[in-house]
């Protein structure tokens, strides 16, 4: 698709990977709504990162995913939908479950009863692989048994059947894009990577949970161009696609890549702190993405061990922006 002129909603569009997708739409000068959730301190998350060059056909909105008339206004007059709007993290989900239906299942409905009413083109909702739960088999396919072992899965399981029920039921021109794991610059230490890389910067000891789980880490860009080709390749209506590289990294393989990049070693001590409970661990995740080179013509371009050796110097040169001594759940 020509992005130049096109009216694209983003929900979501603060965090790590919306705020990514949005800089690429500005340069592909599509007009971009971006919805962030609004908060007394009018912050716009990460989308203050975006450099005021492009900012021209940005146009940033503030509510809540969970309240119907603000989406169904966020909506109106646009062509693409871009649905990444969640709660998203896990050890979280385990404190307050209810906050997750409310985001990502009610919100989700929002959006698909916003899309239906207002004719968009094509709505592209995120999944997650944490809706597999631990592999019955890898490389991990579409077909694979869903599994909510924790309840931030079980919400996206919930929001994934709705888009599917929307589709099937009212002919809602839905895909459903199921990244694996995603990283890069300006992600927060809520997630591996980041967590281990401002430890490794900025400290004399690596804490982490359990060493054992594998997982499918794609670079942000790579995830990105996925987004964009969900939203503009003709004729994927309904379908659900994985975003992954078809390989795996246990998270001591990580810490070994992270300190090999960063030029530092400290000692590494597991925390019990950040061990989840046993029946709630996804152990294994590695994703088969024949589907996406087939549908999407889309596949990884960046390694494992480029992608974090081009993400250690922004949070080598960005100290301040997240606080390293802290457990981010």
């Amino acid at each position: 698709m020509n992005w130049n002129g096109k009216n694209v909603l983003v929900t979501g569009a603060g965090g790590f990977i919306g705020s990514h997708l949005v800089s690429a739409l500005l340069e592909r000068r599509a007009n971009v709504r971006a919805l962030v959730r609004y908060n007394s301190r009018n912050s716009h998350g990460q989308l203050s990162d975006i450099p005021r060059s492009v900012r021209g056909r940005l146009d940033v909105i503030s509510g809540d995913i969970r309240d119907t008339r603000f989406v169904r206004n966020a909506v109106d007059d646009q062509e693409v939908v871009f649905h990444l709007a969640a709660l998203i993290g896990i050890p979280y989900s385990y404190i307050a479950p209810s906050n997750y239906v409310d985001t990502n299942v009610l919100g989700t409905l929002n959006v698909l009863e916003a899309v239906r009413d207002a004719g968009i083109s094509r709505v592209v909702s995120t999944s997650t692989s944490e809706v597999y739960g631990t592999a019955r088999y890898v490389p991990i396919d579409e077909a694979h048994p869903l599994q909510g072992q924790s309840p931030y899965s079980a919400s996206k399981i919930g929001a994934d059947k709705l888009v599917e029920s929307y589709h099937l039921s009212f002919d809602v021109p839905a895909v459903t894009l199921r990244p694996f794991n995603t990283y890069g610059p300006r992600q927060s230490p809520r997630a591996i990577l980041p967590s281990l890389v401002l430890q490794a910067l900025n400290g004399d000891v690596i804490r982490v949970g359990s060493l054992d789980p594998v997982r499918d880490l794609t670079y942000v860009s790579d995830t990105v161009n996925g987004f964009l080709l969900a939203g503009s390749v003709e004729g994927i209506e309904g379908q659900t696609i994985n975003l992954g590289t078809g390989t795996g990294s246990s998270i001591r393989e990580l810490v070994d890549k992270t300190c090999d990049a960063v030029g530092r070693r400290p000692e590494v001590v597991v925390d019990e702190a950040r061990i989840r409970p046993e029946g709630s661990e996804v152990h294994r995740l590695i994703s088969s993405n024949a589907l996406a080179m087939e549908k999407l013509g889309w596949y990884p371009t960046v390694s494992i061990d480029e992608g974090i050796r081009a993400m250690v110097p922004w949070f080598r040169e960005n100290p301040n922006y997240y606080d390293a001594s802290i457990y981010n759940i």
